[in-house]
């Protein structure tokens, strides 16, 4: 199994980490994946699940920044009504465009977590970049249907990962 799909831990969801894990590994910015990690990509405005969360990260002096794969418009009709910074179009499985983009809205990658429901996309580009990434599980069963393809290769990897006790809780880090 390459190294590249291998998360530093394990959530369910994005919302289960509590914000002390945050505290205790210096984290200032959570970078999280949009679709099937905070909402459904049929959802055009941010839930209230994801206010909530975003607030809490807030009060705490964490900011969440949005990144993804899907266009522009999507992702910044959304960010906007968070009322977060974002990256679009990133080209994750590969680092080069998604490090360039953090780079140019400042965000120190030594306290970022990099936070996703895929080992081929989210989880590699996290690992490439060097920056310290958390697997989760889809917060809902539809994906979109280029998501499809990705998930195809998703499910073994994740068997792999459990059966050789790679998914470690982000409880026990």
């Amino acid at each position: 199994m390459c190294k590249v799909y291998v998360p530093y831990a394990h959530a369910k969801s994005i919302f289960d980490i509590e914000i002390d894990f945050y505290k205790k590994h210096g984290i200032t910015t959570v970078l999280s994946d949009l679709d099937n990690t905070l909402d459904s990509y049929k959802t055009k405005t941010p839930s209230a699940n994801v206010i909530s969360f975003k607030e809490v990260l807030k009060e705490n002096g964490i900011e969440l920044f949005i990144i993804s794969n899907n266009t522009g418009k999507r992702v910044q009709q959304y960010a906007d009504a968070l009322g977060v910074r974002y990256a679009s179009a990133v080209g994750k499985p590969f680092a080069k465009k998604l490090l360039r983009k953090l780079n140019e809205a400042q965000i120190n990658l030594n306290k970022a977590v990099l936070i996703g429901d895929q080992t081929v996309t989210d989880i590699a580009s996290a690992n490439r970049a060097g920056i310290l990434c958390i697997l989760t599980d889809k917060i809902v069963k539809e994906d979109q249907p280029t998501t499809f393809f990705n998930r195809l290769f998703d499910r073994p990897i994740r068997r792999h990962l459990r059966r050789k006790g790679k998914l470690i809780d982000w409880r026990e880090k």
